[in-house]
């Protein structure tokens, strides 16, 4: 036997070994990424992520509201998309249908939630609709029984909180009522817990002293104005809220040990859009494209002075920041969610696609 050709063939053999351990890396890496194919996307969250539940409930949002994209309103308040449509459609899904809103509604895919109750009455219809379709043989517009384990559910809180306090209370009031609200968070979470949650994509909330609404009804003082213009003191309560959320997360991960909590900073994305909003396109970071703050809100009609007004859209809603004062516009909402999908915001940092429950991922 030519032993310096076998010792050849035995490197040859390692190396071929070595190749095949790697490829198995890659298809072992491959599959679990095709194990993070959820099967829906349930929503909970504020005006921020409302894809019609407030409209539902309480009027039918306005024209000019939904004019870029949908062309008419679609519940959300924007002109257009909202950070959640684009995670969506980042995940390949239809756009999500509000719960409230549900003549004609198809939920197989997922549906935008006002309380948790809505959630657990959908899981409810879902497996009497499911057992019927069986017996029957009947086809349903619900999601599947086991499919909601895998699932992502999004939380995004805090704004209207934080904005109906800052409204209506002290800044001193504001900060004591934050563990109140993130106690309530807690609650909900651990109540999707219990009906089979295991994905959560939790954003924390804005830099809410730097919406126009705030910045233009109630100019700040030159000692408590930041360098972007925003209200410095509003910003530090939503920096507190946004401490307690996170802790309170960090504490949650603890007790449910079996899910995936990912905690996104959605504040630092929007604010580094808002200090550097001319360099990135958009015109007055502190501007607005619908209504006359202090005359007229967006898509209403008010009489001042005798004069009729109407709150119109602008015609260049990307070229700003905020849409109403108050939510963000369609091009806003872009740019933040795109920043926010390979988790370089994120804490535990994985990217939206690969958020799915696994063991090595939940610590």
């Amino acid at each position: 036997m030519d032993w310096g050709r076998s010792g050849a063939f035995i490197g040859r053999l390692k190396q071929l070994l070595k190749g095949c351990l790697g490829m198995r890396r890659v298809i072992e890496a491959l599959a679990s990424r095709s194990g993070c194919r959820f099967s829906a996307i349930y929503n909970f969250g504020d005006s921020n992520s409302d894809s019609g539940s407030v409209s539902a409930a309480f009027g039918r949002v306005r024209p000019p509201y939904g004019q870029t994209f949908f062309r008419k309103p679609s519940g959300r308040y924007s002109d257009g998309r909202l950070i959640i449509d684009f995670i969506a459609e980042k995940l390949g899904f239809p756009y999500l249908t509000a719960y409230l809103d549900s003549i004609g509604a198809d939920f197989a895919h997922g549906a935008n939630f006002a309380a948790t109750l809505q959630f657990e009455q959908l899981k409810a219809r879902s497996v009497e609709s499911y057992n019927e379709g069986k017996k029957y043989g009947s086809k349903t517009s619900l999601p599947k029984p086991e499919s909601f384990s895998r699932a992502l559910f999004t939380m995004d809180s805090g704004q209207n909180d934080l904005h109906a306090g800052l409204t209506s209370m002290t800044e001193e009031q504001v900060k004591a009522s934050i563990p109140r609200i993130i106690d309530q968070f807690s609650i909900t979470l651990e109540q999707l817990y219990k009906l089979g949650a295991r994905a959560f994509w939790i954003h924390n909330t804005g830099p809410i002293g730097c919406l126009p609404f705030f910045v233009v009804k109630r100019p700040p003082e030159p000692n408590n104005t930041d360098p972007s213009g925003c209200i410095m003191s509003y910003n530090k309560v939503a920096q507190e809220f946004n401490k307690q959320l996170k802790e309170k997360i960090s504490k949650l991960r603890t007790q449910l040990q079996d899910a995936l909590l990912i905690y996104v900073d959605i504040y630092s994305v929007k604010y580094s859009l808002i200090s550097h909003g001319k360099d990135k396109g958009f015109r007055d970071p502190l501007g607005y494209c619908c209504g006359r703050l202090g005359v007229v809100d967006c898509g209403e009609k008010a009489l001042v002075n005798g004069t009729q007004h109407y709150g119109a859209g602008c015609s260049n809603a990307s070229e700003y920041i905020s849409w109403d004062g108050i939510h963000y516009t369609e091009a806003a909402n872009k740019w933040v969610a795109v920043r926010i999908f390979d988790g370089p915001f994120s804490e535990p940092r994985v990217p939206i696609a690969e958020a799915c429950y696994h063991p090595s991922r939940a610590k």
